[in-house]
């Protein structure tokens, strides 16, 4: 009888202790760390989206595969004298020495592949090995990519969204950067390493949210000297490193103390891009090659469009630039927008610029998730074009249809309601009326063959209205006063 009431008596301060672990709210914290804050879900995300990539080797690729070809043949076979100057081939060593650097060691890779991509001569060359090890090349350098997309994920706040993995903001930023259709029709279809860049400028943009500001900047400047075109975006970075690292203090009213500049950090910030920048152009300037690096960095002899007219705002020849940051990342996508608007010779696939950055803040904020839906779906149709063989129809429309349902639904749920006023919904089922015209009816009409580009124009030009009406609704929504500080 003893025996059975101490048991009972267990059993008593078992359910006690329950109760107050339960209304302490611990219970809840430890069963959200144990599923959710796992992170067991990250690899099946990337995996996933991996094993797409692989099923794309063998697709169309545009002529910068050759591009790239022809660049693992320069920096394998010729001295690094000649990089610069090698012009057998139209398709010249144009980007800064780092990432030719990044080519030569592809190459000594790629020799084991097929050693007659690495010649010069080889004008067009590609076997299938070559098709294989460049398309395993872009795969493989997207480990930098998913690690960055990680690193920001773990940065967003959770302050919304419900117990329910698939709706919290972390999950739904992974899903939409992994899964970016401009980054899988761009790199691994048309053929770029854009997934490898971004990556660093995602794992530089975690790293200022962390507060480790230098590892940021370092990686900044790496990019910097990897593809140029970042320089756009360098004075966002360049205020934010002054403002929230080399200034330690502000006034009570929040503004910058001017006093309080420290020469050490500055010193430091200095030493750390002036060395990269070294090392990259450090060869090249020794060998007296910097101005004939620096005329391949910056061709302004190319027009002022590019071959394709990018959705900006010479589509529409109507210019209008006022720019306020607040916030770091805020800053970077207003910057990246400014370029792709106001660029000389813009790409198309400079859109990722600004929408990648983008997706970071779609996840914090109500009115940012409206702006990136609109600019996400105009700029990933304006690359519609890229691939333009029949074969690739289906797959880039199953895409865009996949990501941007994805894009729409999750947002909702995670904002708890519609994003999007009528006329903005009304202009982007516009988009499927211009694929239709130029897709199907054009072709048919007597014109196709005196004015081939029409098409081209009429996409362009359409979606430059939705770039630009995301470009001014941005700027509004960082104008607009707020009591609510705008941390990213």
């Amino acid at each position: 009888m003893r025996s059975a009431n101490q048991i009972e008596r267990r059993r008593q301060r078992r359910r006690r202790r329950r109760r107050r672990i339960l209304s302490s709210g611990l219970y809840n914290t430890v069963m959200a760390a144990s599923t959710a804050d796992s992170w067991s879900w990250f690899p099946a995300l990337a995996l996933g989206v991996s094993f797409l990539k692989c099923l794309m080797i063998n697709s169309y690729h545009s002529t910068d595969f050759e591009v790239h070809r022809n660049w693992l043949a320069i920096t394998h076979s010729l001295p690094v004298s000649k990089w610069y100057h090698e012009s057998t081939s139209e398709w010249t060593l144009d980007y800064p020495p780092l990432f030719a650097w990044f080519e030569y060691g592809l190459s000594h890779v790629a020799q084991h592949f097929d050693k007659k991509m690495l010649v010069v001569q080889n004008l067009g060359y590609a076997s299938p090995a070559t098709v294989l090890f460049q398309r395993l090349s872009v795969i493989a350098t997207d480990v930098v990519f998913i690690y960055a997309v990680r690193e920001c994920c773990r940065s967003v706040r959770e302050e919304k969204g419900s117990k329910d993995l698939l709706v919290r903001p972390y999950f739904i930023l992974a899903a939409l950067l992994l899964w970016n259709y401009g980054l899988l029709i761009v790199d691994h279809i048309h053929f770029q390493y854009n997934g490898f860049l971004c990556g660093i400028l995602l794992l530089s943009v975690a790293r200022h949210l962390q507060g480790r500001h230098l590892e940021g900047a370092f990686l900044f400047a790496v990019l910097l000297n990897l593809k140029h075109i970042y320089l756009y975006i360098a004075p966002a970075y360049g205020i934010f490193l002054l403002r929230s690292y080399c200034f330690t203090k502000d006034n009570t009213d929040g503004s910058v103390r001017w006093s309080s500049l420290s020469l050490v950090r500055l010193i430091a910030l200095g030493s750390i891009v002036i060395s990269v920048c070294a090392l990259s152009f450090g060869p090249f300037i020794a060998m007296g090659q910097l101005p004939q690096v620096l005329s391949r960095l910056f061709p302004f002899k190319r027009g002022l469009c590019h071959a394709y007219w990018a959705p900006n705002i010479w589509a529409l020849y109507n210019v209008v630039d006022k720019a306020l940051s607040v916030g770091f990342l805020r800053c970077l996508v207003v910057c990246a927008l400014c370029s792709f608007m106001f660029g000389w010779h813009v790409h198309e696939k400079a859109i990722l610029m600004a929408i990648l950055p983008l997706s970071v803040l779609a996840v914090e904020s109500r009115e940012d998730a409206g702006i990136f839906l609109m600019l996400a779906t105009t700029g990933h149709y304006s690359l519609f074009p890229l691939l333009f063989t029949a074969t690739e129809m289906p797959t880039k429309v199953l895409l865009i249809l996949l990501f941007t349902l994805y894009s729409f639904t999750s947002l909702k749920k995670l904002f708890r309601g519609f994003l999007l006023n009528t006329l903005e919904v009304t202009y982007l089922l516009g988009l499927i009326a211009v694929e239709i015209i130029c897709e199907v009816v054009y072709p048919l009409l007597p014109w196709k063959q005196t004015l081939p580009f029409v098409t081209l124009l009429a996409k362009s030009v359409y979606c430059s209205l939705g770039v630009s009406y995301s470009f001014i609704r941005l700027y509004l929504s960082i104008l607009r006063p707020t009591d609510k500080p705008k941390e990213l």
